[in-house]
């Protein structure tokens, strides 16, 4: 089934916390007959709004597509967390490419939160930027593990975060279940949803025009790059396609390294006389359990739990059973809060836990699969590529140095083999291996 309808209601936005907290957005046209434009673009997310943005404040005329609506897909759902660096640990990268580019990538991710944090300051008040991000360690070892990466990062990068062991780290998060973890204050969260819109409103401010509920069935590329819809066309000079997790089966190069992964989130009723017996700060939290745990609060003190409970396609039938329980697990002082949201989506992911952002085509560009790390890096990604597109390949050429191979069997058996990873990596977690 396409992906872009199998667990969502077509033209709505999920169910969640962030899109009823919100006032109802009119929906914009529907594209309808034949236009031209610079560029066009593919989702209305991050990615591709950063890049609409980018291109517009340029001058170039620029026409973005969404199947569905603004935000629709892991921008406005995903959890809000503004995360440092990648998925894999700067070390690791280092190893991976050598000191110079691992540096470059290093401050490029940087360089996405301060994009995000002066935008959210200058054209998003709404969506709430707050500074601080945790993650917490399970095993003596683990701690071992950030305390040896983030001695790393402050000798060759000047990154600081906090190291705390299992009573101080227990004093800001207050879980039983904790070794430990870490504090790094550059890293933040948001209200995701508001931010998309925020950013779609500027786009559009500087001359974009955003498309919604007007799917892209084909890419052509000959005799000119055409994007197609049900009811009209884009012709254009470049195409940026940023539809992640959410993209259907119409580029094979970016489906064979990007799949998408469901994770789901509940949102308790406001706790405001509470909040404080889970977090001490508010600040985002992670944790180092492979099928990952991740939360915050909302300004009006809701509780966000997030987790990845299914590795099948659709969605479960009960979502909030088995995430509860989870929260529960970790905060036994939430337990009996009522749960006044549950949602789930897709997040777009590779073999390696990093971005696929890339010239597919001489005039075709890319970017997905931020594996949870995205609500910076995909801004990121969205500006590189419009800079791309007007000659400025830097930021593109640092993003292509990451390793991002095909999935074994390509898009026929990615599913499947991550199937049976993931299921093999939930058991290590509960086994605590």
């Amino acid at each position: 089934m396409n992906p872009l309808y199998r667990n969502d209601i077509p033209g709505h936005h999920a169910p969640s916390w962030y899109a009823a907290s919100l006032p109802e957005q009119p929906q914009r046209r529907t594209l309808t007959g034949a236009v031209e434009a610079d560029v066009a673009i593919l989702g209305a997310g991050f990615t591709g709004l950063w890049a609409a943005l980018t291109l517009a404040r340029a001058g170039r005329k620029v026409v973005v597509l969404d199947a569905h609506r603004v935000g629709f897909g892991a921008s406005g759902r995903n959890g809000g967390q503004v995360q440092s660096g990648f998925n894999k640990p700067q070390s690791w990268i280092e190893a991976q490419l050598g000191r110079d580019r691992a540096r470059a990538l290093w401050d490029l991710s940087d360089a996405a939160k301060t994009q995000l944090r002066d935008f959210c300051a200058d054209h998003a008040p709404e969506a709430a930027y707050r500074s601080g991000g945790a993650h917490g360690a399970y095993t003596a070892a683990e701690l071992d593990e950030l305390k040896a990466e983030a001695a790393h990062m402050a000798r060759h990068y000047g990154q600081t975060a906090t190291v705390m062991d299992k009573g101080t780290f227990a004093g800001l998060v207050k879980s039983p279940l904790y070794a430990g973890g870490t504090l790094d204050r550059s890293a933040g969260h948001l209200e995701p949803l508001a931010y998309a819109q925020a950013l779609a409103h500027a786009a559009e401010a500087a001359g974009a025009v955003i498309h919604e509920v007007s799917e892209v069935t084909s890419v052509v590329s000959r005799p000119r790059l055409t994007l197609r819809t049900a009811r009209g066309q884009v012709t254009a000079g470049h195409a940026i396609i940023a539809g992640n997790g959410y993209l259907p089966d119409i580029l094979p190069q970016v489906n064979a390294r990007v799949m998408p992964i469901n994770s789901f989130i509940a949102a308790t009723d406001p706790i405001p006389d509470r909040w404080q017996d889970v977090l001490a700060e508010d600040v985002a939290v992670s944790d180092s359990k492979f099928v990952v745990n991740y939360y915050r609060f909302t300004p009006d003190r809701r509780f966000l739990f997030g987790g990845r409970e299914s590795y099948s396609i659709a969605f479960p039938r009960d979502i909030s059973t088995a995430l509860v329980a989870r929260m529960e697990r970790l905060f036994p002082q939430l337990k009996g809060v009522n749960i006044s949201h549950v949602w789930g989506g897709a997040l777009g992911i590779t073999m390696t836990r990093l971005p696929h952002v890339a010239r597919v085509a001489p005039n075709i560009l890319s970017g997905a699969g931020f594996s949870g790390h995205g609500v910076a890096l995909s801004g990121m990604a969205g500006r590189v590529m419009a800079e791309a597109v007007m000659g400025q390949e830097d930021g593109l050429a640092t993003f292509e140095a990451l390793p991002v191979p095909r999935f074994p069997g390509g898009t026929t058996m990615r599913a499947p083999l991550l199937t049976l990873a993931m299921t093999w990596f939930s058991l290590r977690d509960r086994l605590g291996i």
